[in-house]
């Protein structure tokens, strides 16, 4: 299953998915709760997606965990270490023909924030 995370496609492992490993790890945490927690992380490393992989990844699986529509999360932090209040934040749901797009983009090493902004987030239209 892929999810992009800021301008990174992750393949999510069906088994982190998986409703018992979730509900049993984490099933009295809610979404608000996975949203500070990912502030946190990029506020340590904004490029989290790239320098922690695996962080990444175990993120991705909570937040389509937690919100099964979203297959794609935006985290913005102004300056390392920056407080966690400052990261930015958005959420997205990708159709299909998209997601394949981004998917293709990654595969050829073509994928990065500026083209991650015009096919989802946008941030940069003028």
């Amino acid at each position: 299953m892929s999810f992009l995370l800021n301008d990174t496609i992750l393949n999510i492992n069906a088994d982190e998915l998986s409703i018992p490993t979730i509900t049993r790890r984490f099933g009295q945490v809610g979404f608000e709760y996975i949203q500070q927690l990912a502030q946190e992380l990029f506020s340590e490393a904004p490029t989290l997606q790239q320098t922690h992989p695996e962080r990444a990844m175990k993120l991705a699986a909570l937040i389509r965990a937690k919100q099964p529509s979203v297959n794609a999360a935006l985290f913005v932090a102004p300056a390392l270490g920056c407080p966690p209040s400052q990261v930015g934040v958005k959420f997205a749901s990708i159709d299909v023909a998209s997601m394949a797009n981004l998917q293709k983009a990654h595969s050829q090493g073509a994928l990065d924030a500026v083209f991650a902004d015009r096919e989802v987030w946008r941030r940069l239209a003028a």
